[in-house]
């Protein structure tokens, strides 16, 4: 058994692990309403939407992939558009790990979340699969 499945494959339960990866994206996500300020600022320069669109919009979707990791019907979607928007939010990270003075973050810290970005989308990537049963006679 793996944190990121249940032991009977597709379950309606969530294992412990998708429940803790889902409370950190809906956290996130909650965040970004809560206290958009910060998010507008680490929005790289030059992007099409304006820093708190694009704030709104990657909480809102922060929020709905991490509610859509609950459930096994959603799963799937959740890890298509989860790993869609960690790719679409690692320029800001970027930026942020640039220039981490005008965030308040040390510099070890900004650059040390850079590698877990890849680690995080390993992640979702397996909480998001389908997991199917093995039939009783393989």
């Amino acid at each position: 058994m793996t944190l990121l499945h249940s032991p009977r494959g597709e379950s309606a339960r969530p294992s412990p692990g998708v429940l803790l990866l889902a409370a950190l994206f809906v956290a996130a996500g909650t965040l970004h309403f809560v206290t958009p300020r910060f998010f507008d600022q680490i929005v790289s320069p030059g992007l099409p939407l304006s820093p708190r669109a694009a704030t709104l919009i990657s909480g809102a979707a922060e929020l709905a992939g991490g509610l859509g990791l609950l459930h096994p019907a959603t799963r799937p979607a959740a890890r298509w558009g989860l790993l869609a928007l960690l790719v679409a939010v690692f320029p800001a990270n970027i930026y942020m790990a640039q220039f981490p003075e005008r965030f308040h973050v040390s510099p070890a810290v900004a650059w040390g979340r850079l590698p877990l970005q890849p680690l995080l989308m390993w992640l979702v990537w397996r909480a998001g699969r389908t997991v199917h049963r093995r039939s009783q006679g393989q």
